[in-house]
């Protein structure tokens, strides 16, 4: 997966973590948060000229259903040449990705189901095939 790194942190489940990754050109900028309780990952648009930035939400994890919540794990943020696909990495495997172009997120959990706004409409499913994205 050809990608560049934005955010790199070390993430211990229920601990809390903000974690920032702007694309390198462009608008676009993801952000990781586990607020104690839940990890989730945002999309957002930072030229979109609203109050709110946010574009879309991705739940990525609920803490008290993590096994191994006590160790310590590597997230990583990484970016596709164009700018317009982010990828959150736990430990190396993908756990969530945006496509900025098509306004798009995709999640392990797939919740929520829908954004409610123009992103996401047909719901948050994860396929690999989003992985290609990044081919």
């Amino acid at each position: 997966m050809p990608i560049y790194l934005s955010a790199e942190a070390q993430l211990l489940p229920g601990t809390e973590l903000v974690t920032e990754a702007p694309a390198a050109q462009g608008p676009y900028a993801v952000v990781f948060e586990d607020d104690g309780d839940t990890g989730f990952f945002y999309a957002l648009n930072t030229a979109s000229g609203e109050q709110n930035p946010i574009q879309d939400a991705l739940h990525i994890y609920d803490v008290a259903q993590i096994s191994d919540r006590d160790k310590a794990s590597q997230l990583k943020v990484g970016w596709s040449q164009d700018h317009l696909k982010a990828v959150l990495l736990i430990n190396d495997y993908p756990h969530a990705i945006f496509d900025f172009e098509a306004k798009r997120g995709y999640c392990r959990s797939g919740f929520p189901h829908a954004s409610g706004n123009d992103w996401s409409s047909d719901g948050h499913e994860w396929t690999d095939e989003a992985l290609q994205l990044f081919a």
